[in-house]
């Protein structure tokens, strides 16, 4: 497995700046996100210099850019956002292809006009699947025409909540180009010890052969979020079932602050050693 980081974990515009921090905490890989150079996350442009700058700074720290991040709200109230949202996702996408980035991940997003990583009440109605699906048909185009793969990461907030969700949609898609992001602190949100372990074991067993990253965030059992290795998640458990699977992808840490980062890197590497 590759050990990665999110870049937007760390601060600043310039992606040398960044993707040297990357490094210099003791990372290999990262998912990338334009915020990184000064954009929107899903902007409506980006210049052919910032691209260059982006692939000279991979080059020069050595950093791997293992994923682009693309999420915009799939299953948005309103049509209007849903387009203005793909409409974004292509110049991502497109800037992954320039950047020869494999994967673009997203958000199946929620019926929350307000934010796409809270829940709603709506989100378990067919339609509100309908229209994601949708959007993912459309997103799976663009990704064919790109050679690019894309990733959904099963939420508690969104339509797809679950791994059996995740391959649910996958084998209604038909596309090979349709992968899983796991987070084992996204897939519950209130559970004892035991109870993680069981909803873990199984959401990898169920999606296995479609993994494409792992991510690396914890939880409490009363739900906050935690650093890796400070929460209920088993993770020398999760990181030797993914291997069981025959995973050998990145091992992405997020949710942490950058000061964190050093001892983040040393407990992740002992567990992929």
């Amino acid at each position: 497995m590759q050990l990665g980081i999110f870049a937007k974990t760390f601060p600043g515009t310039d992606p040398q700046r960044v993707l040297s921090a990357v490094r210099e905490n003791g990372f290999a890989t990262t998912q990338f996100n334009l915020a990184c150079v000064g954009l929107p996350s899903m902007p409506n442009a980006v210049a052919p210099e910032t691209i260059a700058a982006i692939g000279a700074a991979s080059r020069s720290t050595g950093v791997s850019l293992a994923a682009l991040s693309g999420t915009y709200n799939m299953a948005h109230p309103g049509k209007t956002v849903r387009d203005t949202g793909f409409k974004q996702l292509a110049i991502v996408i497109e800037t992954a292809a320039a950047l020869q980035i494999p994967l673009v991940t997203l958000c199946t997003g929620s019926r929350n006009a307000q934010d796409q990583w809270m829940g709603h009440p709506d989100n378990a109605l067919p339609t509100a699947w309908a229209d994601m699906a949708a959007e993912m048909e459309k997103a799976l185009e663009l990704a064919e025409r790109h050679d690019i793969y894309l990733g959904i990461e099963p939420e508690q907030a969104n339509i797809v909540t679950s791994a059996a969700d995740a391959v649910r949609l996958i084998k209604e898609m038909g596309s090979k180009r349709l992968r899983i992001v796991l987070d084992p602190a996204n897939l519950f949100e209130r559970a004892t010890a035991a109870e993680v372990s069981d909803i873990v074991e199984r959401a990898v067993d169920v999606s296995a052969g479609h993994i494409t990253m792992a991510h690396a965030k914890d939880r409490h059992a009363d739900g906050r979020f935690a650093t890796v290795g400070q929460g209920i998640v088993n993770f020398p458990a999760f990181v030797d079932s993914l291997r069981v699977t025959g995973f050998d992808g990145p091992l992405v840490a997020h949710g942490l602050a950058a000061v964190e980062a050093p001892a983040v890197a040393r407990y992740l590497s002992d567990l992929v050693r």
